[in-house]
C-alpha cells in the first residue's frame, strides 16, 4: 500500500480514526523500554492498558508513560484480571476520574484455565459503562449470537477471541468469525490468541477491521523484529481483502491458453 492509499484507508471507532489497523499491549515484556521500542516498529497508534498491572501513578517505580508517551498513543485502559461486572465497571470508572479515559476495552474473565470471557458477566457491565457515558470495545467469545447482543447494547466494537489468551494458537473457528464480521455494524477486531504474522493476516483476510495481540510480540524471541512483521502482516491482509482474492477451484486453469500452440 502507498502512502496515499494507506491515508485513504482509515478506520473509526467511536468517532475516532487511525490508520494503523493493528493495536498492541503493554505486558509480558522485559522492560518498558522494550514494550516502547516494539510499539513504534508496529506502527501502532492504540496500545492497551492493563489498569490492573501496569504503573501508571507511583514514580518510585518504572512508570508506562515514561516509555510509552500519551501524547503519541491512544492509550485503550482495559479490565485484564476482572472476573465480575462490578470488578469492571469501578476498574473503569477510576480510569476515568484518573486519565480521563472513556474509550475503554471491557473484558470479564472466566476464572478458569482457558481465561475465555464470561458472556454473561460481559454484556451486563457493558449496559452499565454505557449507561456510564463509556464507548466500549467489548473483548467476547466467537459466538454470532452473543456478539449481536453487545452490539445491541450499545458496543463501539466488538472483539472476538482467536483463541484462548496468550496461547498463540491463531484463529480456530473461521466460521463463526466469518458471520460476525458479516451482521457487524460496528468495528470487528481480532483479540486474543494471535501467535505469529499469518494469523494476522488471516484475520484481516476475513474482513476484520483491525487485529490487537500482545503476547505474539512479547513473547517472540525478538519482539522488536516481530512487531515489524506484524505491521506488514496486518497490511498485507488488509490489502489482499481489499483486492478479492481469485476465485477457488476444484482443478486447474492454466495461466496459459492451450489453444493456438504450435
Amino acid at each position: 500500500m502507498d502512502g496515499a492509499q494507506a491515508d485513504q484507508d482509515v478506520w473509526t471507532v467511536a468517532g475516532r480514526t487511525f490508520r494503523s489497523r493493528l493495536i498492541i499491549g503493554t505486558g509480558k515484556y522485559k522492560d518498558y523500554a522494550q514494550n516502547a521500542a516494539a510499539a513504534e516498529a508496529s506502527g501502532a497508534e492504540i496500545v492497551t492498558v492493563a489498569l490492573r498491572r501496569v504503573n501508571l501513578s507511583d514514580p518510585s517505580q518504572p512508570m508506562l508513560v515514561d516509555h510509552v508517551k500519551p501524547d503519541r498513543f491512544t492509550f485503550l485502559p482495559n479490565t485484564a484480571g476482572c472476573y465480575t461486572g462490578e470488578e469492571a465497571v469501578r476498574t473503569l470508572r477510576l480510569a476515568r476520574e484518573a486519565g480521563g479515559w472513556d474509550l475503554v476495552k471491557l473484558e470479564v474473565l472466566s476464572n478458569t484455565k482457558h481465561l475465555l470471557p464470561d458472556m454473561e458477566e460481559t454484556l451486563r457491565a457493558l449496559k452499565l459503562l454505557v449507561s456510564d457515558g463509556f464507548s466500549v470495545m467489548v473483548y467476547c467469545s466467537d459466538d454470532p449470537v452473543y456478539a449481536q447482543k453487545l452490539e445491541d447494547a450499545g458496543a463501539a466494537a466488538i472483539m472476538p477471541a482467536a483463541a484462548p489468551i496468550g496461547s498463540g494458537r491463531g484463529i480456530q473457528n473461521v466460521l463463526n468469525l466469518g458471520l460476525i464480521i458479516e451482521q457487524a455494524g460496528v468495528p470487528v477486531l481480532v483479540d486474543a490468541g494471535v501467535g505469529t504474522a499469518s494469523d494476522a493476516v488471516l484475520s484481516m483476510e476475513l474482513g476484520c477491521d483491525a487485529v490487537l495481540m500482545n503476547t505474539a510480540i512479547a513473547e517472540a524471541k525478538d519482539p522488536i523484529r516481530m512487531a515489524r512483521a506484524m505491521k506488514h502482516a496486518v497490511i498485507a491482509g488488509r490489502e489482499a481483502y481489499l483486492a478479492g482474492r481469485m476465485g477457488k477451484r476444484m482443478y486447474a486453469d492454466p495461466s496459459s491458453p492451450l489453444s493456438g500452440l504450435i
